[in-house]
């Protein structure tokens, strides 16, 4: 947290803290989100304005809930900091949308420097990791993003789920086959009991070894390690 702060980057979930979806992976609450709140988009810009963020990484949880899925208040959200903070870059990490293209299409229209979308896991292990997500959908996610004139896309996936190396090599390609620039590669944590178990604490030298295939395949930024998570180094990837 100490390196991000000291690099001027800090990141800010939007449409609440509960997920109408509910992972294996993750310590968000899943329920029936509040309404929403049309001042968020000012109130994120003010907030980055106020604290002299260089760099801001844009996440929520998903909105299946809604007509719109949230896409409204993404695209409102990054024309409110362009306003109020002309020099600050942006990286959106957003949901998948269900993969549908008009919603998909506002992240197109705000235009933040990088878009990113998490895999999160190999194929086998993403209907137990993201049981209301598809493996398929994501990356037709991150293609169409690509195709659709997002100059710099993203995605990250955890380790230590029970994926085999060989599945990890076939993710890298997949997501390269995408046109995906840049990727994270973590060590999944078990954020309580009542979730998915870790499997395997992955060691420093597997790391690297994804790292050094990673940039072997052409992507612009590969970071790797037991620590890494998505907006790790964010502002170094629009470089």
């Amino acid at each position: 947290m100490g390196e991000c702060w000291g690099e001027g980057t800090a990141t800010f979930m939007i449409l609440g803290n509960i997920c109408t979806r509910s992972c294996g992976f993750c310590g968000v609450k899943t329920g029936r989100p509040e309404s929403v709140d049309w001042e968020e988009p000012e109130k994120v810009a003010r907030s980055i304005q106020i604290m002299g963020i260089k760099h801001a990484v844009i996440t929520s949880v998903d909105r299946d809930d809604l007509q719109d899925m949230g896409s409204i208040i993404w695209e409102e959200t990054v024309g409110a900091i362009r306003r109020l903070n002309p020099s600050t870059t942006l990286e959106t990490l957003i949901p998948d949308f269900q993969g549908i293209t008009r919603h998909l299409d506002r992240i197109v229209r705000a235009n933040p420097e990088v878009v990113s979308h998490n895999m999160e896991t190999v194929k086998r292990l993403t209907r137990a990791v993201r049981i209301q997500a598809k493996y398929e959908k994501s990356l037709e996610v991150l293609a169409y993003l690509k195709k659709a004139g997002i100059n710099r896309t993203k995605s990250g996936i955890m380790l230590g789920l029970g994926e085999r190396e060989e599945e990890v090599i076939e993710t890298l390609k997949d997501l390269r086959n995408a046109q995906v620039d840049v990727v994270t590669i973590g060590q999944y944590l078990q954020p309580s009991k009542n979730h998915l178990p870790v499997t395997e604490f992955i060691t420093p030298e597997q790391f690297k070894k994804y790292e050094t295939i990673g940039l072997e395949m052409g992507f612009r930024h590969v970071e790797s390690g037991a620590l890494v998570r998505s907006s790790y180094k964010a502002h170094k990837h629009m470089l």
